[in-house]
């Protein structure tokens, strides 16, 4: 388990070993109380004399050991602190990175709630592993370890009786372990279903109150939270039986000890003062050994923890490599493209060419792979089959910023982050001047809701831009592909939350972006695209016809059945 983590320590790792050696000398320290005391003892048994100077000596041994424990102790804590939130902070940036140059689809099979939990609760019980089980296990067992020998060798017969319980204290350890394990993957997959429901509880409540679904979808989220609740008591009933056992057994080191030693001493085998020194030696063992058992008991949950980590990171990334952009043109090919979400395929041997400088536009009924065929070509997933190139290069032949430099993308559910509409603007060039982003505003028609706010463009977009409304939240990310200037661009349904109003304005906006471009649009609002240099008709993931407007509607059935439901729906009114 400490392999797996060991890479992501680098430097720190001398900061472990530092720690090791400090809790270890610490451990010492409060073990030599026990031969100090001996010491005021031992006298007192064999009947000589102990003068107050020699007592006032060993108490003051006694209080230097102490406090040398707690300055030692606390000195190596400080350093297996350093060494694990150092590390912590590498394993969140690696994995951050493994997952960014993962497909979207393998990101979004996992869900935000266990996504969230393996970067916050998983991770940090790592720090126990760093911070505590393994510079203090590792000092609490050597420490029982070496005062076990010492005891050997002052009365061989006194140590064996002194360690007879632990057998039975490791006996039940192991059998802790091994229950435990068994009950681990059921306890954690449940966890996570349960963070998923939470989050997503949280976020649909709208919907939830609205459509009156309260009493429905608290049933579901008490249910999981019951699961949780019932797989983490059927952990815990098959394991604290064990872990009772050994926690009362192994500090009783001297269970034995007492009764059988005593007898020993009357029968002449032992001396009463190797008796007592055994004795006071064996008040040593316990407490370190119980902690350091403690710490191991834990050792499960971690490794499982440390599992699913690396199940995560070493899933198989998305298909680049370290090329730039080297093709001749910015035309777009989708030669036999085939794509699936897990086993069933949703495009079927796609063939497509985007021209340079022209708008392509994609329609086609809900399910058609129109918003699927948008996401391949900014590459958010690896292909099954065929290819899409760019200039002839194969966008898997080239590095994902080389692609993200010459593509912008735009989605009816564009994400703003809670910080200032200006910084979410900055997005698309971070380089660029506060003149530039502003231009970039008043281009994409922002003004107009800008306005509204005293702190203008620096006022906050909220939690995931809840502050605008649909349509202003997509003329922010119009403004963003405006700030980029990228050749290509894809509309994926751009302006699905535009009200009439308003459409006038984002299509003024639209018309900013694509000036020159090479385009992708799908769209829903087939009214917006009949201009457009060339429509393709997808239908259940196949292209079945291309051509402008006027071609399609004279020789495609599919394409003048869309286009009535679009002219019907465009004059839709209210009847009583």
């Amino acid at each position: 388990m400490f392999k797996k983590v060991k890479p992501y320590m680098g430097e720190y790792m001398n900061y472990t070993k530092k720690a090791i050696v400090c809790i270890c000398a610490a451990i010492i320290f409060s073990v030599l109380p026990y031969f100090f005391l001996y010491q005021i003892i031992e006298p007192l048994i064999t009947g000589q004399a102990l003068s107050l100077p020699k007592i006032v000596v060993i108490v003051a041994l006694i209080a230097v050991c102490m406090t040398g424990n707690a300055l030692l102790y606390v000195k190596g804590l400080s350093y297996s602190h350093i060494s694990a939130y150092n590390t912590l902070k590498n394993i969140r940036i690696s994995l951050q990175k493994k997952m960014e140059a993962q497909p979207l689809g393998t990101i979004r099979e996992y869900g935000n709630g266990r996504i969230k939990k393996m970067f916050t609760d998983d991770i940090e019980t790592i720090e126990l592993l760093l911070a505590h089980a393994i510079p203090e296990g590792i000092a609490n067992l050597l420490i029982p370890v070496f005062v076990i020998c010492a005891m050997f060798l002052v009365d061989w017969k006194m140590a064996l009786l002194c360690i007879a319980a632990l057998p039975i204290g490791m006996f039940a350890m192991g059998m802790m372990f091994k229950a435990g394990m068994a009950k681990m993957e059921p306890y954690y997959v449940a966890g996570a279903k349960m963070n998923n429901t939470i989050i997503e509880y949280i976020n649909g409540m709208e919907v939830v109150k609205v459509f009156n679904r309260d009493g429905e979808s608290y049933a579901r989220f008490e249910n999981d939270i019951t699961s949780y609740r019932d797989f983490t008591l059927d952990w815990y009933k098959v394991c604290w039986p064990w872990m009772a056992l050994y926690s009362s057994i192994i500090p009783c080191v001297a269970l034995f000890a007492l009764p059988v030693g005593g007898w020993f001493v009357l029968q002449g085998w032992s001396t009463l003062t190797d008796f007592v020194l055994v004795l006071c030696m064996s008040f040593a063992v316990g407490p370190p050994a119980l902690k350091a058992m403690s710490f191991a008991g834990k050792i499960p949950q971690l490794g499982y923890k440390i599992d699913e980590l690396e199940k995560l990171i070493e899933n198989p990334p998305l298909k680049q490599s370290e090329r730039d952009f080297e093709g001749k043109d910015l035309a777009v090919r989708f030669e036999n493209v085939r794509f699936s979400y897990k086993d069933a395929e949703v495009l079927h041997g796609i063939n497509l060419t985007l021209n340079e400088g022209e708008i392509t536009a994609l329609v086609g009924e809900s399910g058609s792979g129109k918003s699927t065929l948008a996401k391949l070509l900014v590459h958010f997933y690896d292909l099954n089959d065929g290819r899409i190139t760019l200039g002839g290069q194969d966008i898997s032949d080239m590095k994902v910023e080389a692609l993200n430099d010459l593509v912008s993308y735009v989605s009816q559910e564009q994400f703003l982050f809670n910080t200032s509409l200006y910084e979410n603007i900055l997005i698309g060039r971070p380089t660029a001047t506060r003149e530039e982003v502003l231009d970039a505003a008043e281009r994409a028609q922002c003004n107009e809701f800008l306005a509204r706010f005293p702190d203008g463009i620096d006022t906050s977009a909220g939690d995931g831009g809840k502050m605008l409304s649909g349509g202003e939240r997509q003329r922010i990310s119009l403004a963003r592909a405006l700030l980029k200037n990228a050749p290509i661009i894809v509309l994926d349904e751009a302006t699905a939350f535009i009200d009439p109003e308003n459409e006038e304005k984002m299509n003024v906006a639209i018309s900013e972006v694509i000036a020159g471009k090479t385009v992708l649009v799908v769209a829903h609002r087939l009214h917006t695209i009949k201009n457009a240099d060339k429509i393709c008709v997808l239908n259940q993931g196949s292209l079945v016809s291309e051509g402008t407007h006027d071609e399609l509607l004279a020789a495609s059935d599919e394409y003048r059945r869309l286009w009535k439901a679009a002219e019907e729906s465009a004059v839709w009114e209210v009847r009583t």
